[in-house]
């Protein structure tokens, strides 16, 4: 059965690879990458709302978050976790065409490596902060010498630098995501309101987006016809249930490295056999792909303290000892007695 999870883990990194090149492609079609990006996050936002009449656990959720939020045990804040979902599939369409998909991948990589030793190090997810270790250090910076191996051919005046930068930061948006997405899952008790509102949220973003774009330079003239261009909702929806489905088991370390995994290899797969765009596939990109992996490797399998802090739901008795979520019943008992031994102690 480990064995089952790791391979849906690095599945879960193919598919993410997948839905860049569909959300690139959908670009290129459209002539218009912010049309794309909110096609895709709202067509899995319409999947989700849909879903909520037949999952009682993720209405119930949605209260459970409501009731976290007017008692500041979740803040306002930590629901904006699609955000940095928005931003990544904004890079997905705006970069893939002009970098190919390996490329995208080692970039978002190295902003994923960098962002998660900054979002650990301030504690911004459920667990605290967590002190990087050497290892993950020396992981991050050879992640980014990864990049620079993985363009060394593609160097000049015609290389697209600024098209490089937004998914590295992308990278480093989609580490905040996964921490603050934490938050609201302990929230709600549930996987698929978590997911709910990472989409929620970032369609939201997306579609403000998508108007001040529209009113400086239009609209798209028409959709394309092809169907499979409209199905990056849906994949992203397996992918972050694979996620969620196998965290617990894993851990988020070694997961992360699956993912990974999956992402670098699936990328180059694309590139290879399904060539989009101005995509190139040397030996450089290969090259910094293996060390990007190497790299991420090394991070990977370091560890990490955790510090003392953690989150403010898990504190109020919101997670059992089994990671079970609780019920209203033992929430509202954990916060008496949480209150009743702060006035105890003044």
């Amino acid at each position: 059965m480990h064995v089952v999870r790791l391979l849906l883990a690095v599945l879960s990194g193919a598919l993410i690879s997948l839905q860049a090149r569909i959300n690139g492609q959908l670009a290129a079609e459209l002539g218009d990458g912010t049309a794309a990006a909110v096609l895709s996050f709202g067509s899995g936002l319409l999947v989700l709302s849909l879903g909520l009449a037949a999952v009682a656990a993720a209405r119930q959720g949605l209260g459970r978050v409501w009731q976290d939020l007017r008692q500041q045990r979740l803040k306002w804040w930590q629901l904006l976790g699609g955000c940095g979902g928005a931003t990544f599939v904004l890079a997905q369409g705006l970069t893939v065409g002009a970098l190919g998909v390996a490329l995208f991948t080692v970039a978002v990589v190295a902003g994923q490596v960098g962002g998660g030793l900054l979002v650990d190090a301030k504690g911004l997810g459920p667990a605290g902060p967590q002190r990087p270790t050497v290892r993950r250090a020396v992981g991050a910076g050879l992640v980014l010498l990864a990049v620079g191996v993985s363009m060394a051919d593609r160097l000049g005046a015609g290389f697209p630098y600024l098209a490089l930068v937004l998914p590295v930061v992308a990278g480093v948006c989609v580490s905040w995501q996964q921490a603050v997405n934490g938050h609201v899952r302990l929230s709600s008790g549930s996987a698929y309101t978590g997911t709910f509102f990472n989409f929620l949220t970032g369609t939201a973003a997306l579609g403000l987006v998508f108007v001040v774009h529209a009113v400086a330079a239009g609209v798209p003239a028409g959709l394309p016809g092809d169907p499979y261009l409209y199905l990056g909702g849906l994949v992203g929806i397996v992918f972050i249930s694979i996620a969620v489905a196998t965290v617990q088991k894993l851990g988020v370390l070694l997961l992360g490295l699956c993912t990974i995994t999956g992402q670098l290899l699936g990328s180059l797969a694309l590139d290879v056999f399904l060539p989009h765009g101005d995509a190139q596939v040397s030996a450089f990109t290969v090259g910094g792909a293996a060390l990007a992996l190497a790299a991420v490797a090394l991070a990977a399998v370091s560890g990490s303290r955790t510090g003392s802090g953690g989150s403010r739901i898990r504190a109020a008795g919101r997670i059992g000892t089994a990671g079970r979520a609780v019920s209203p019943a033992e929430r509202r008992s954990a916060a008496d007695a949480d209150a009743s031994s702060s006035r105890s102690s003044t």
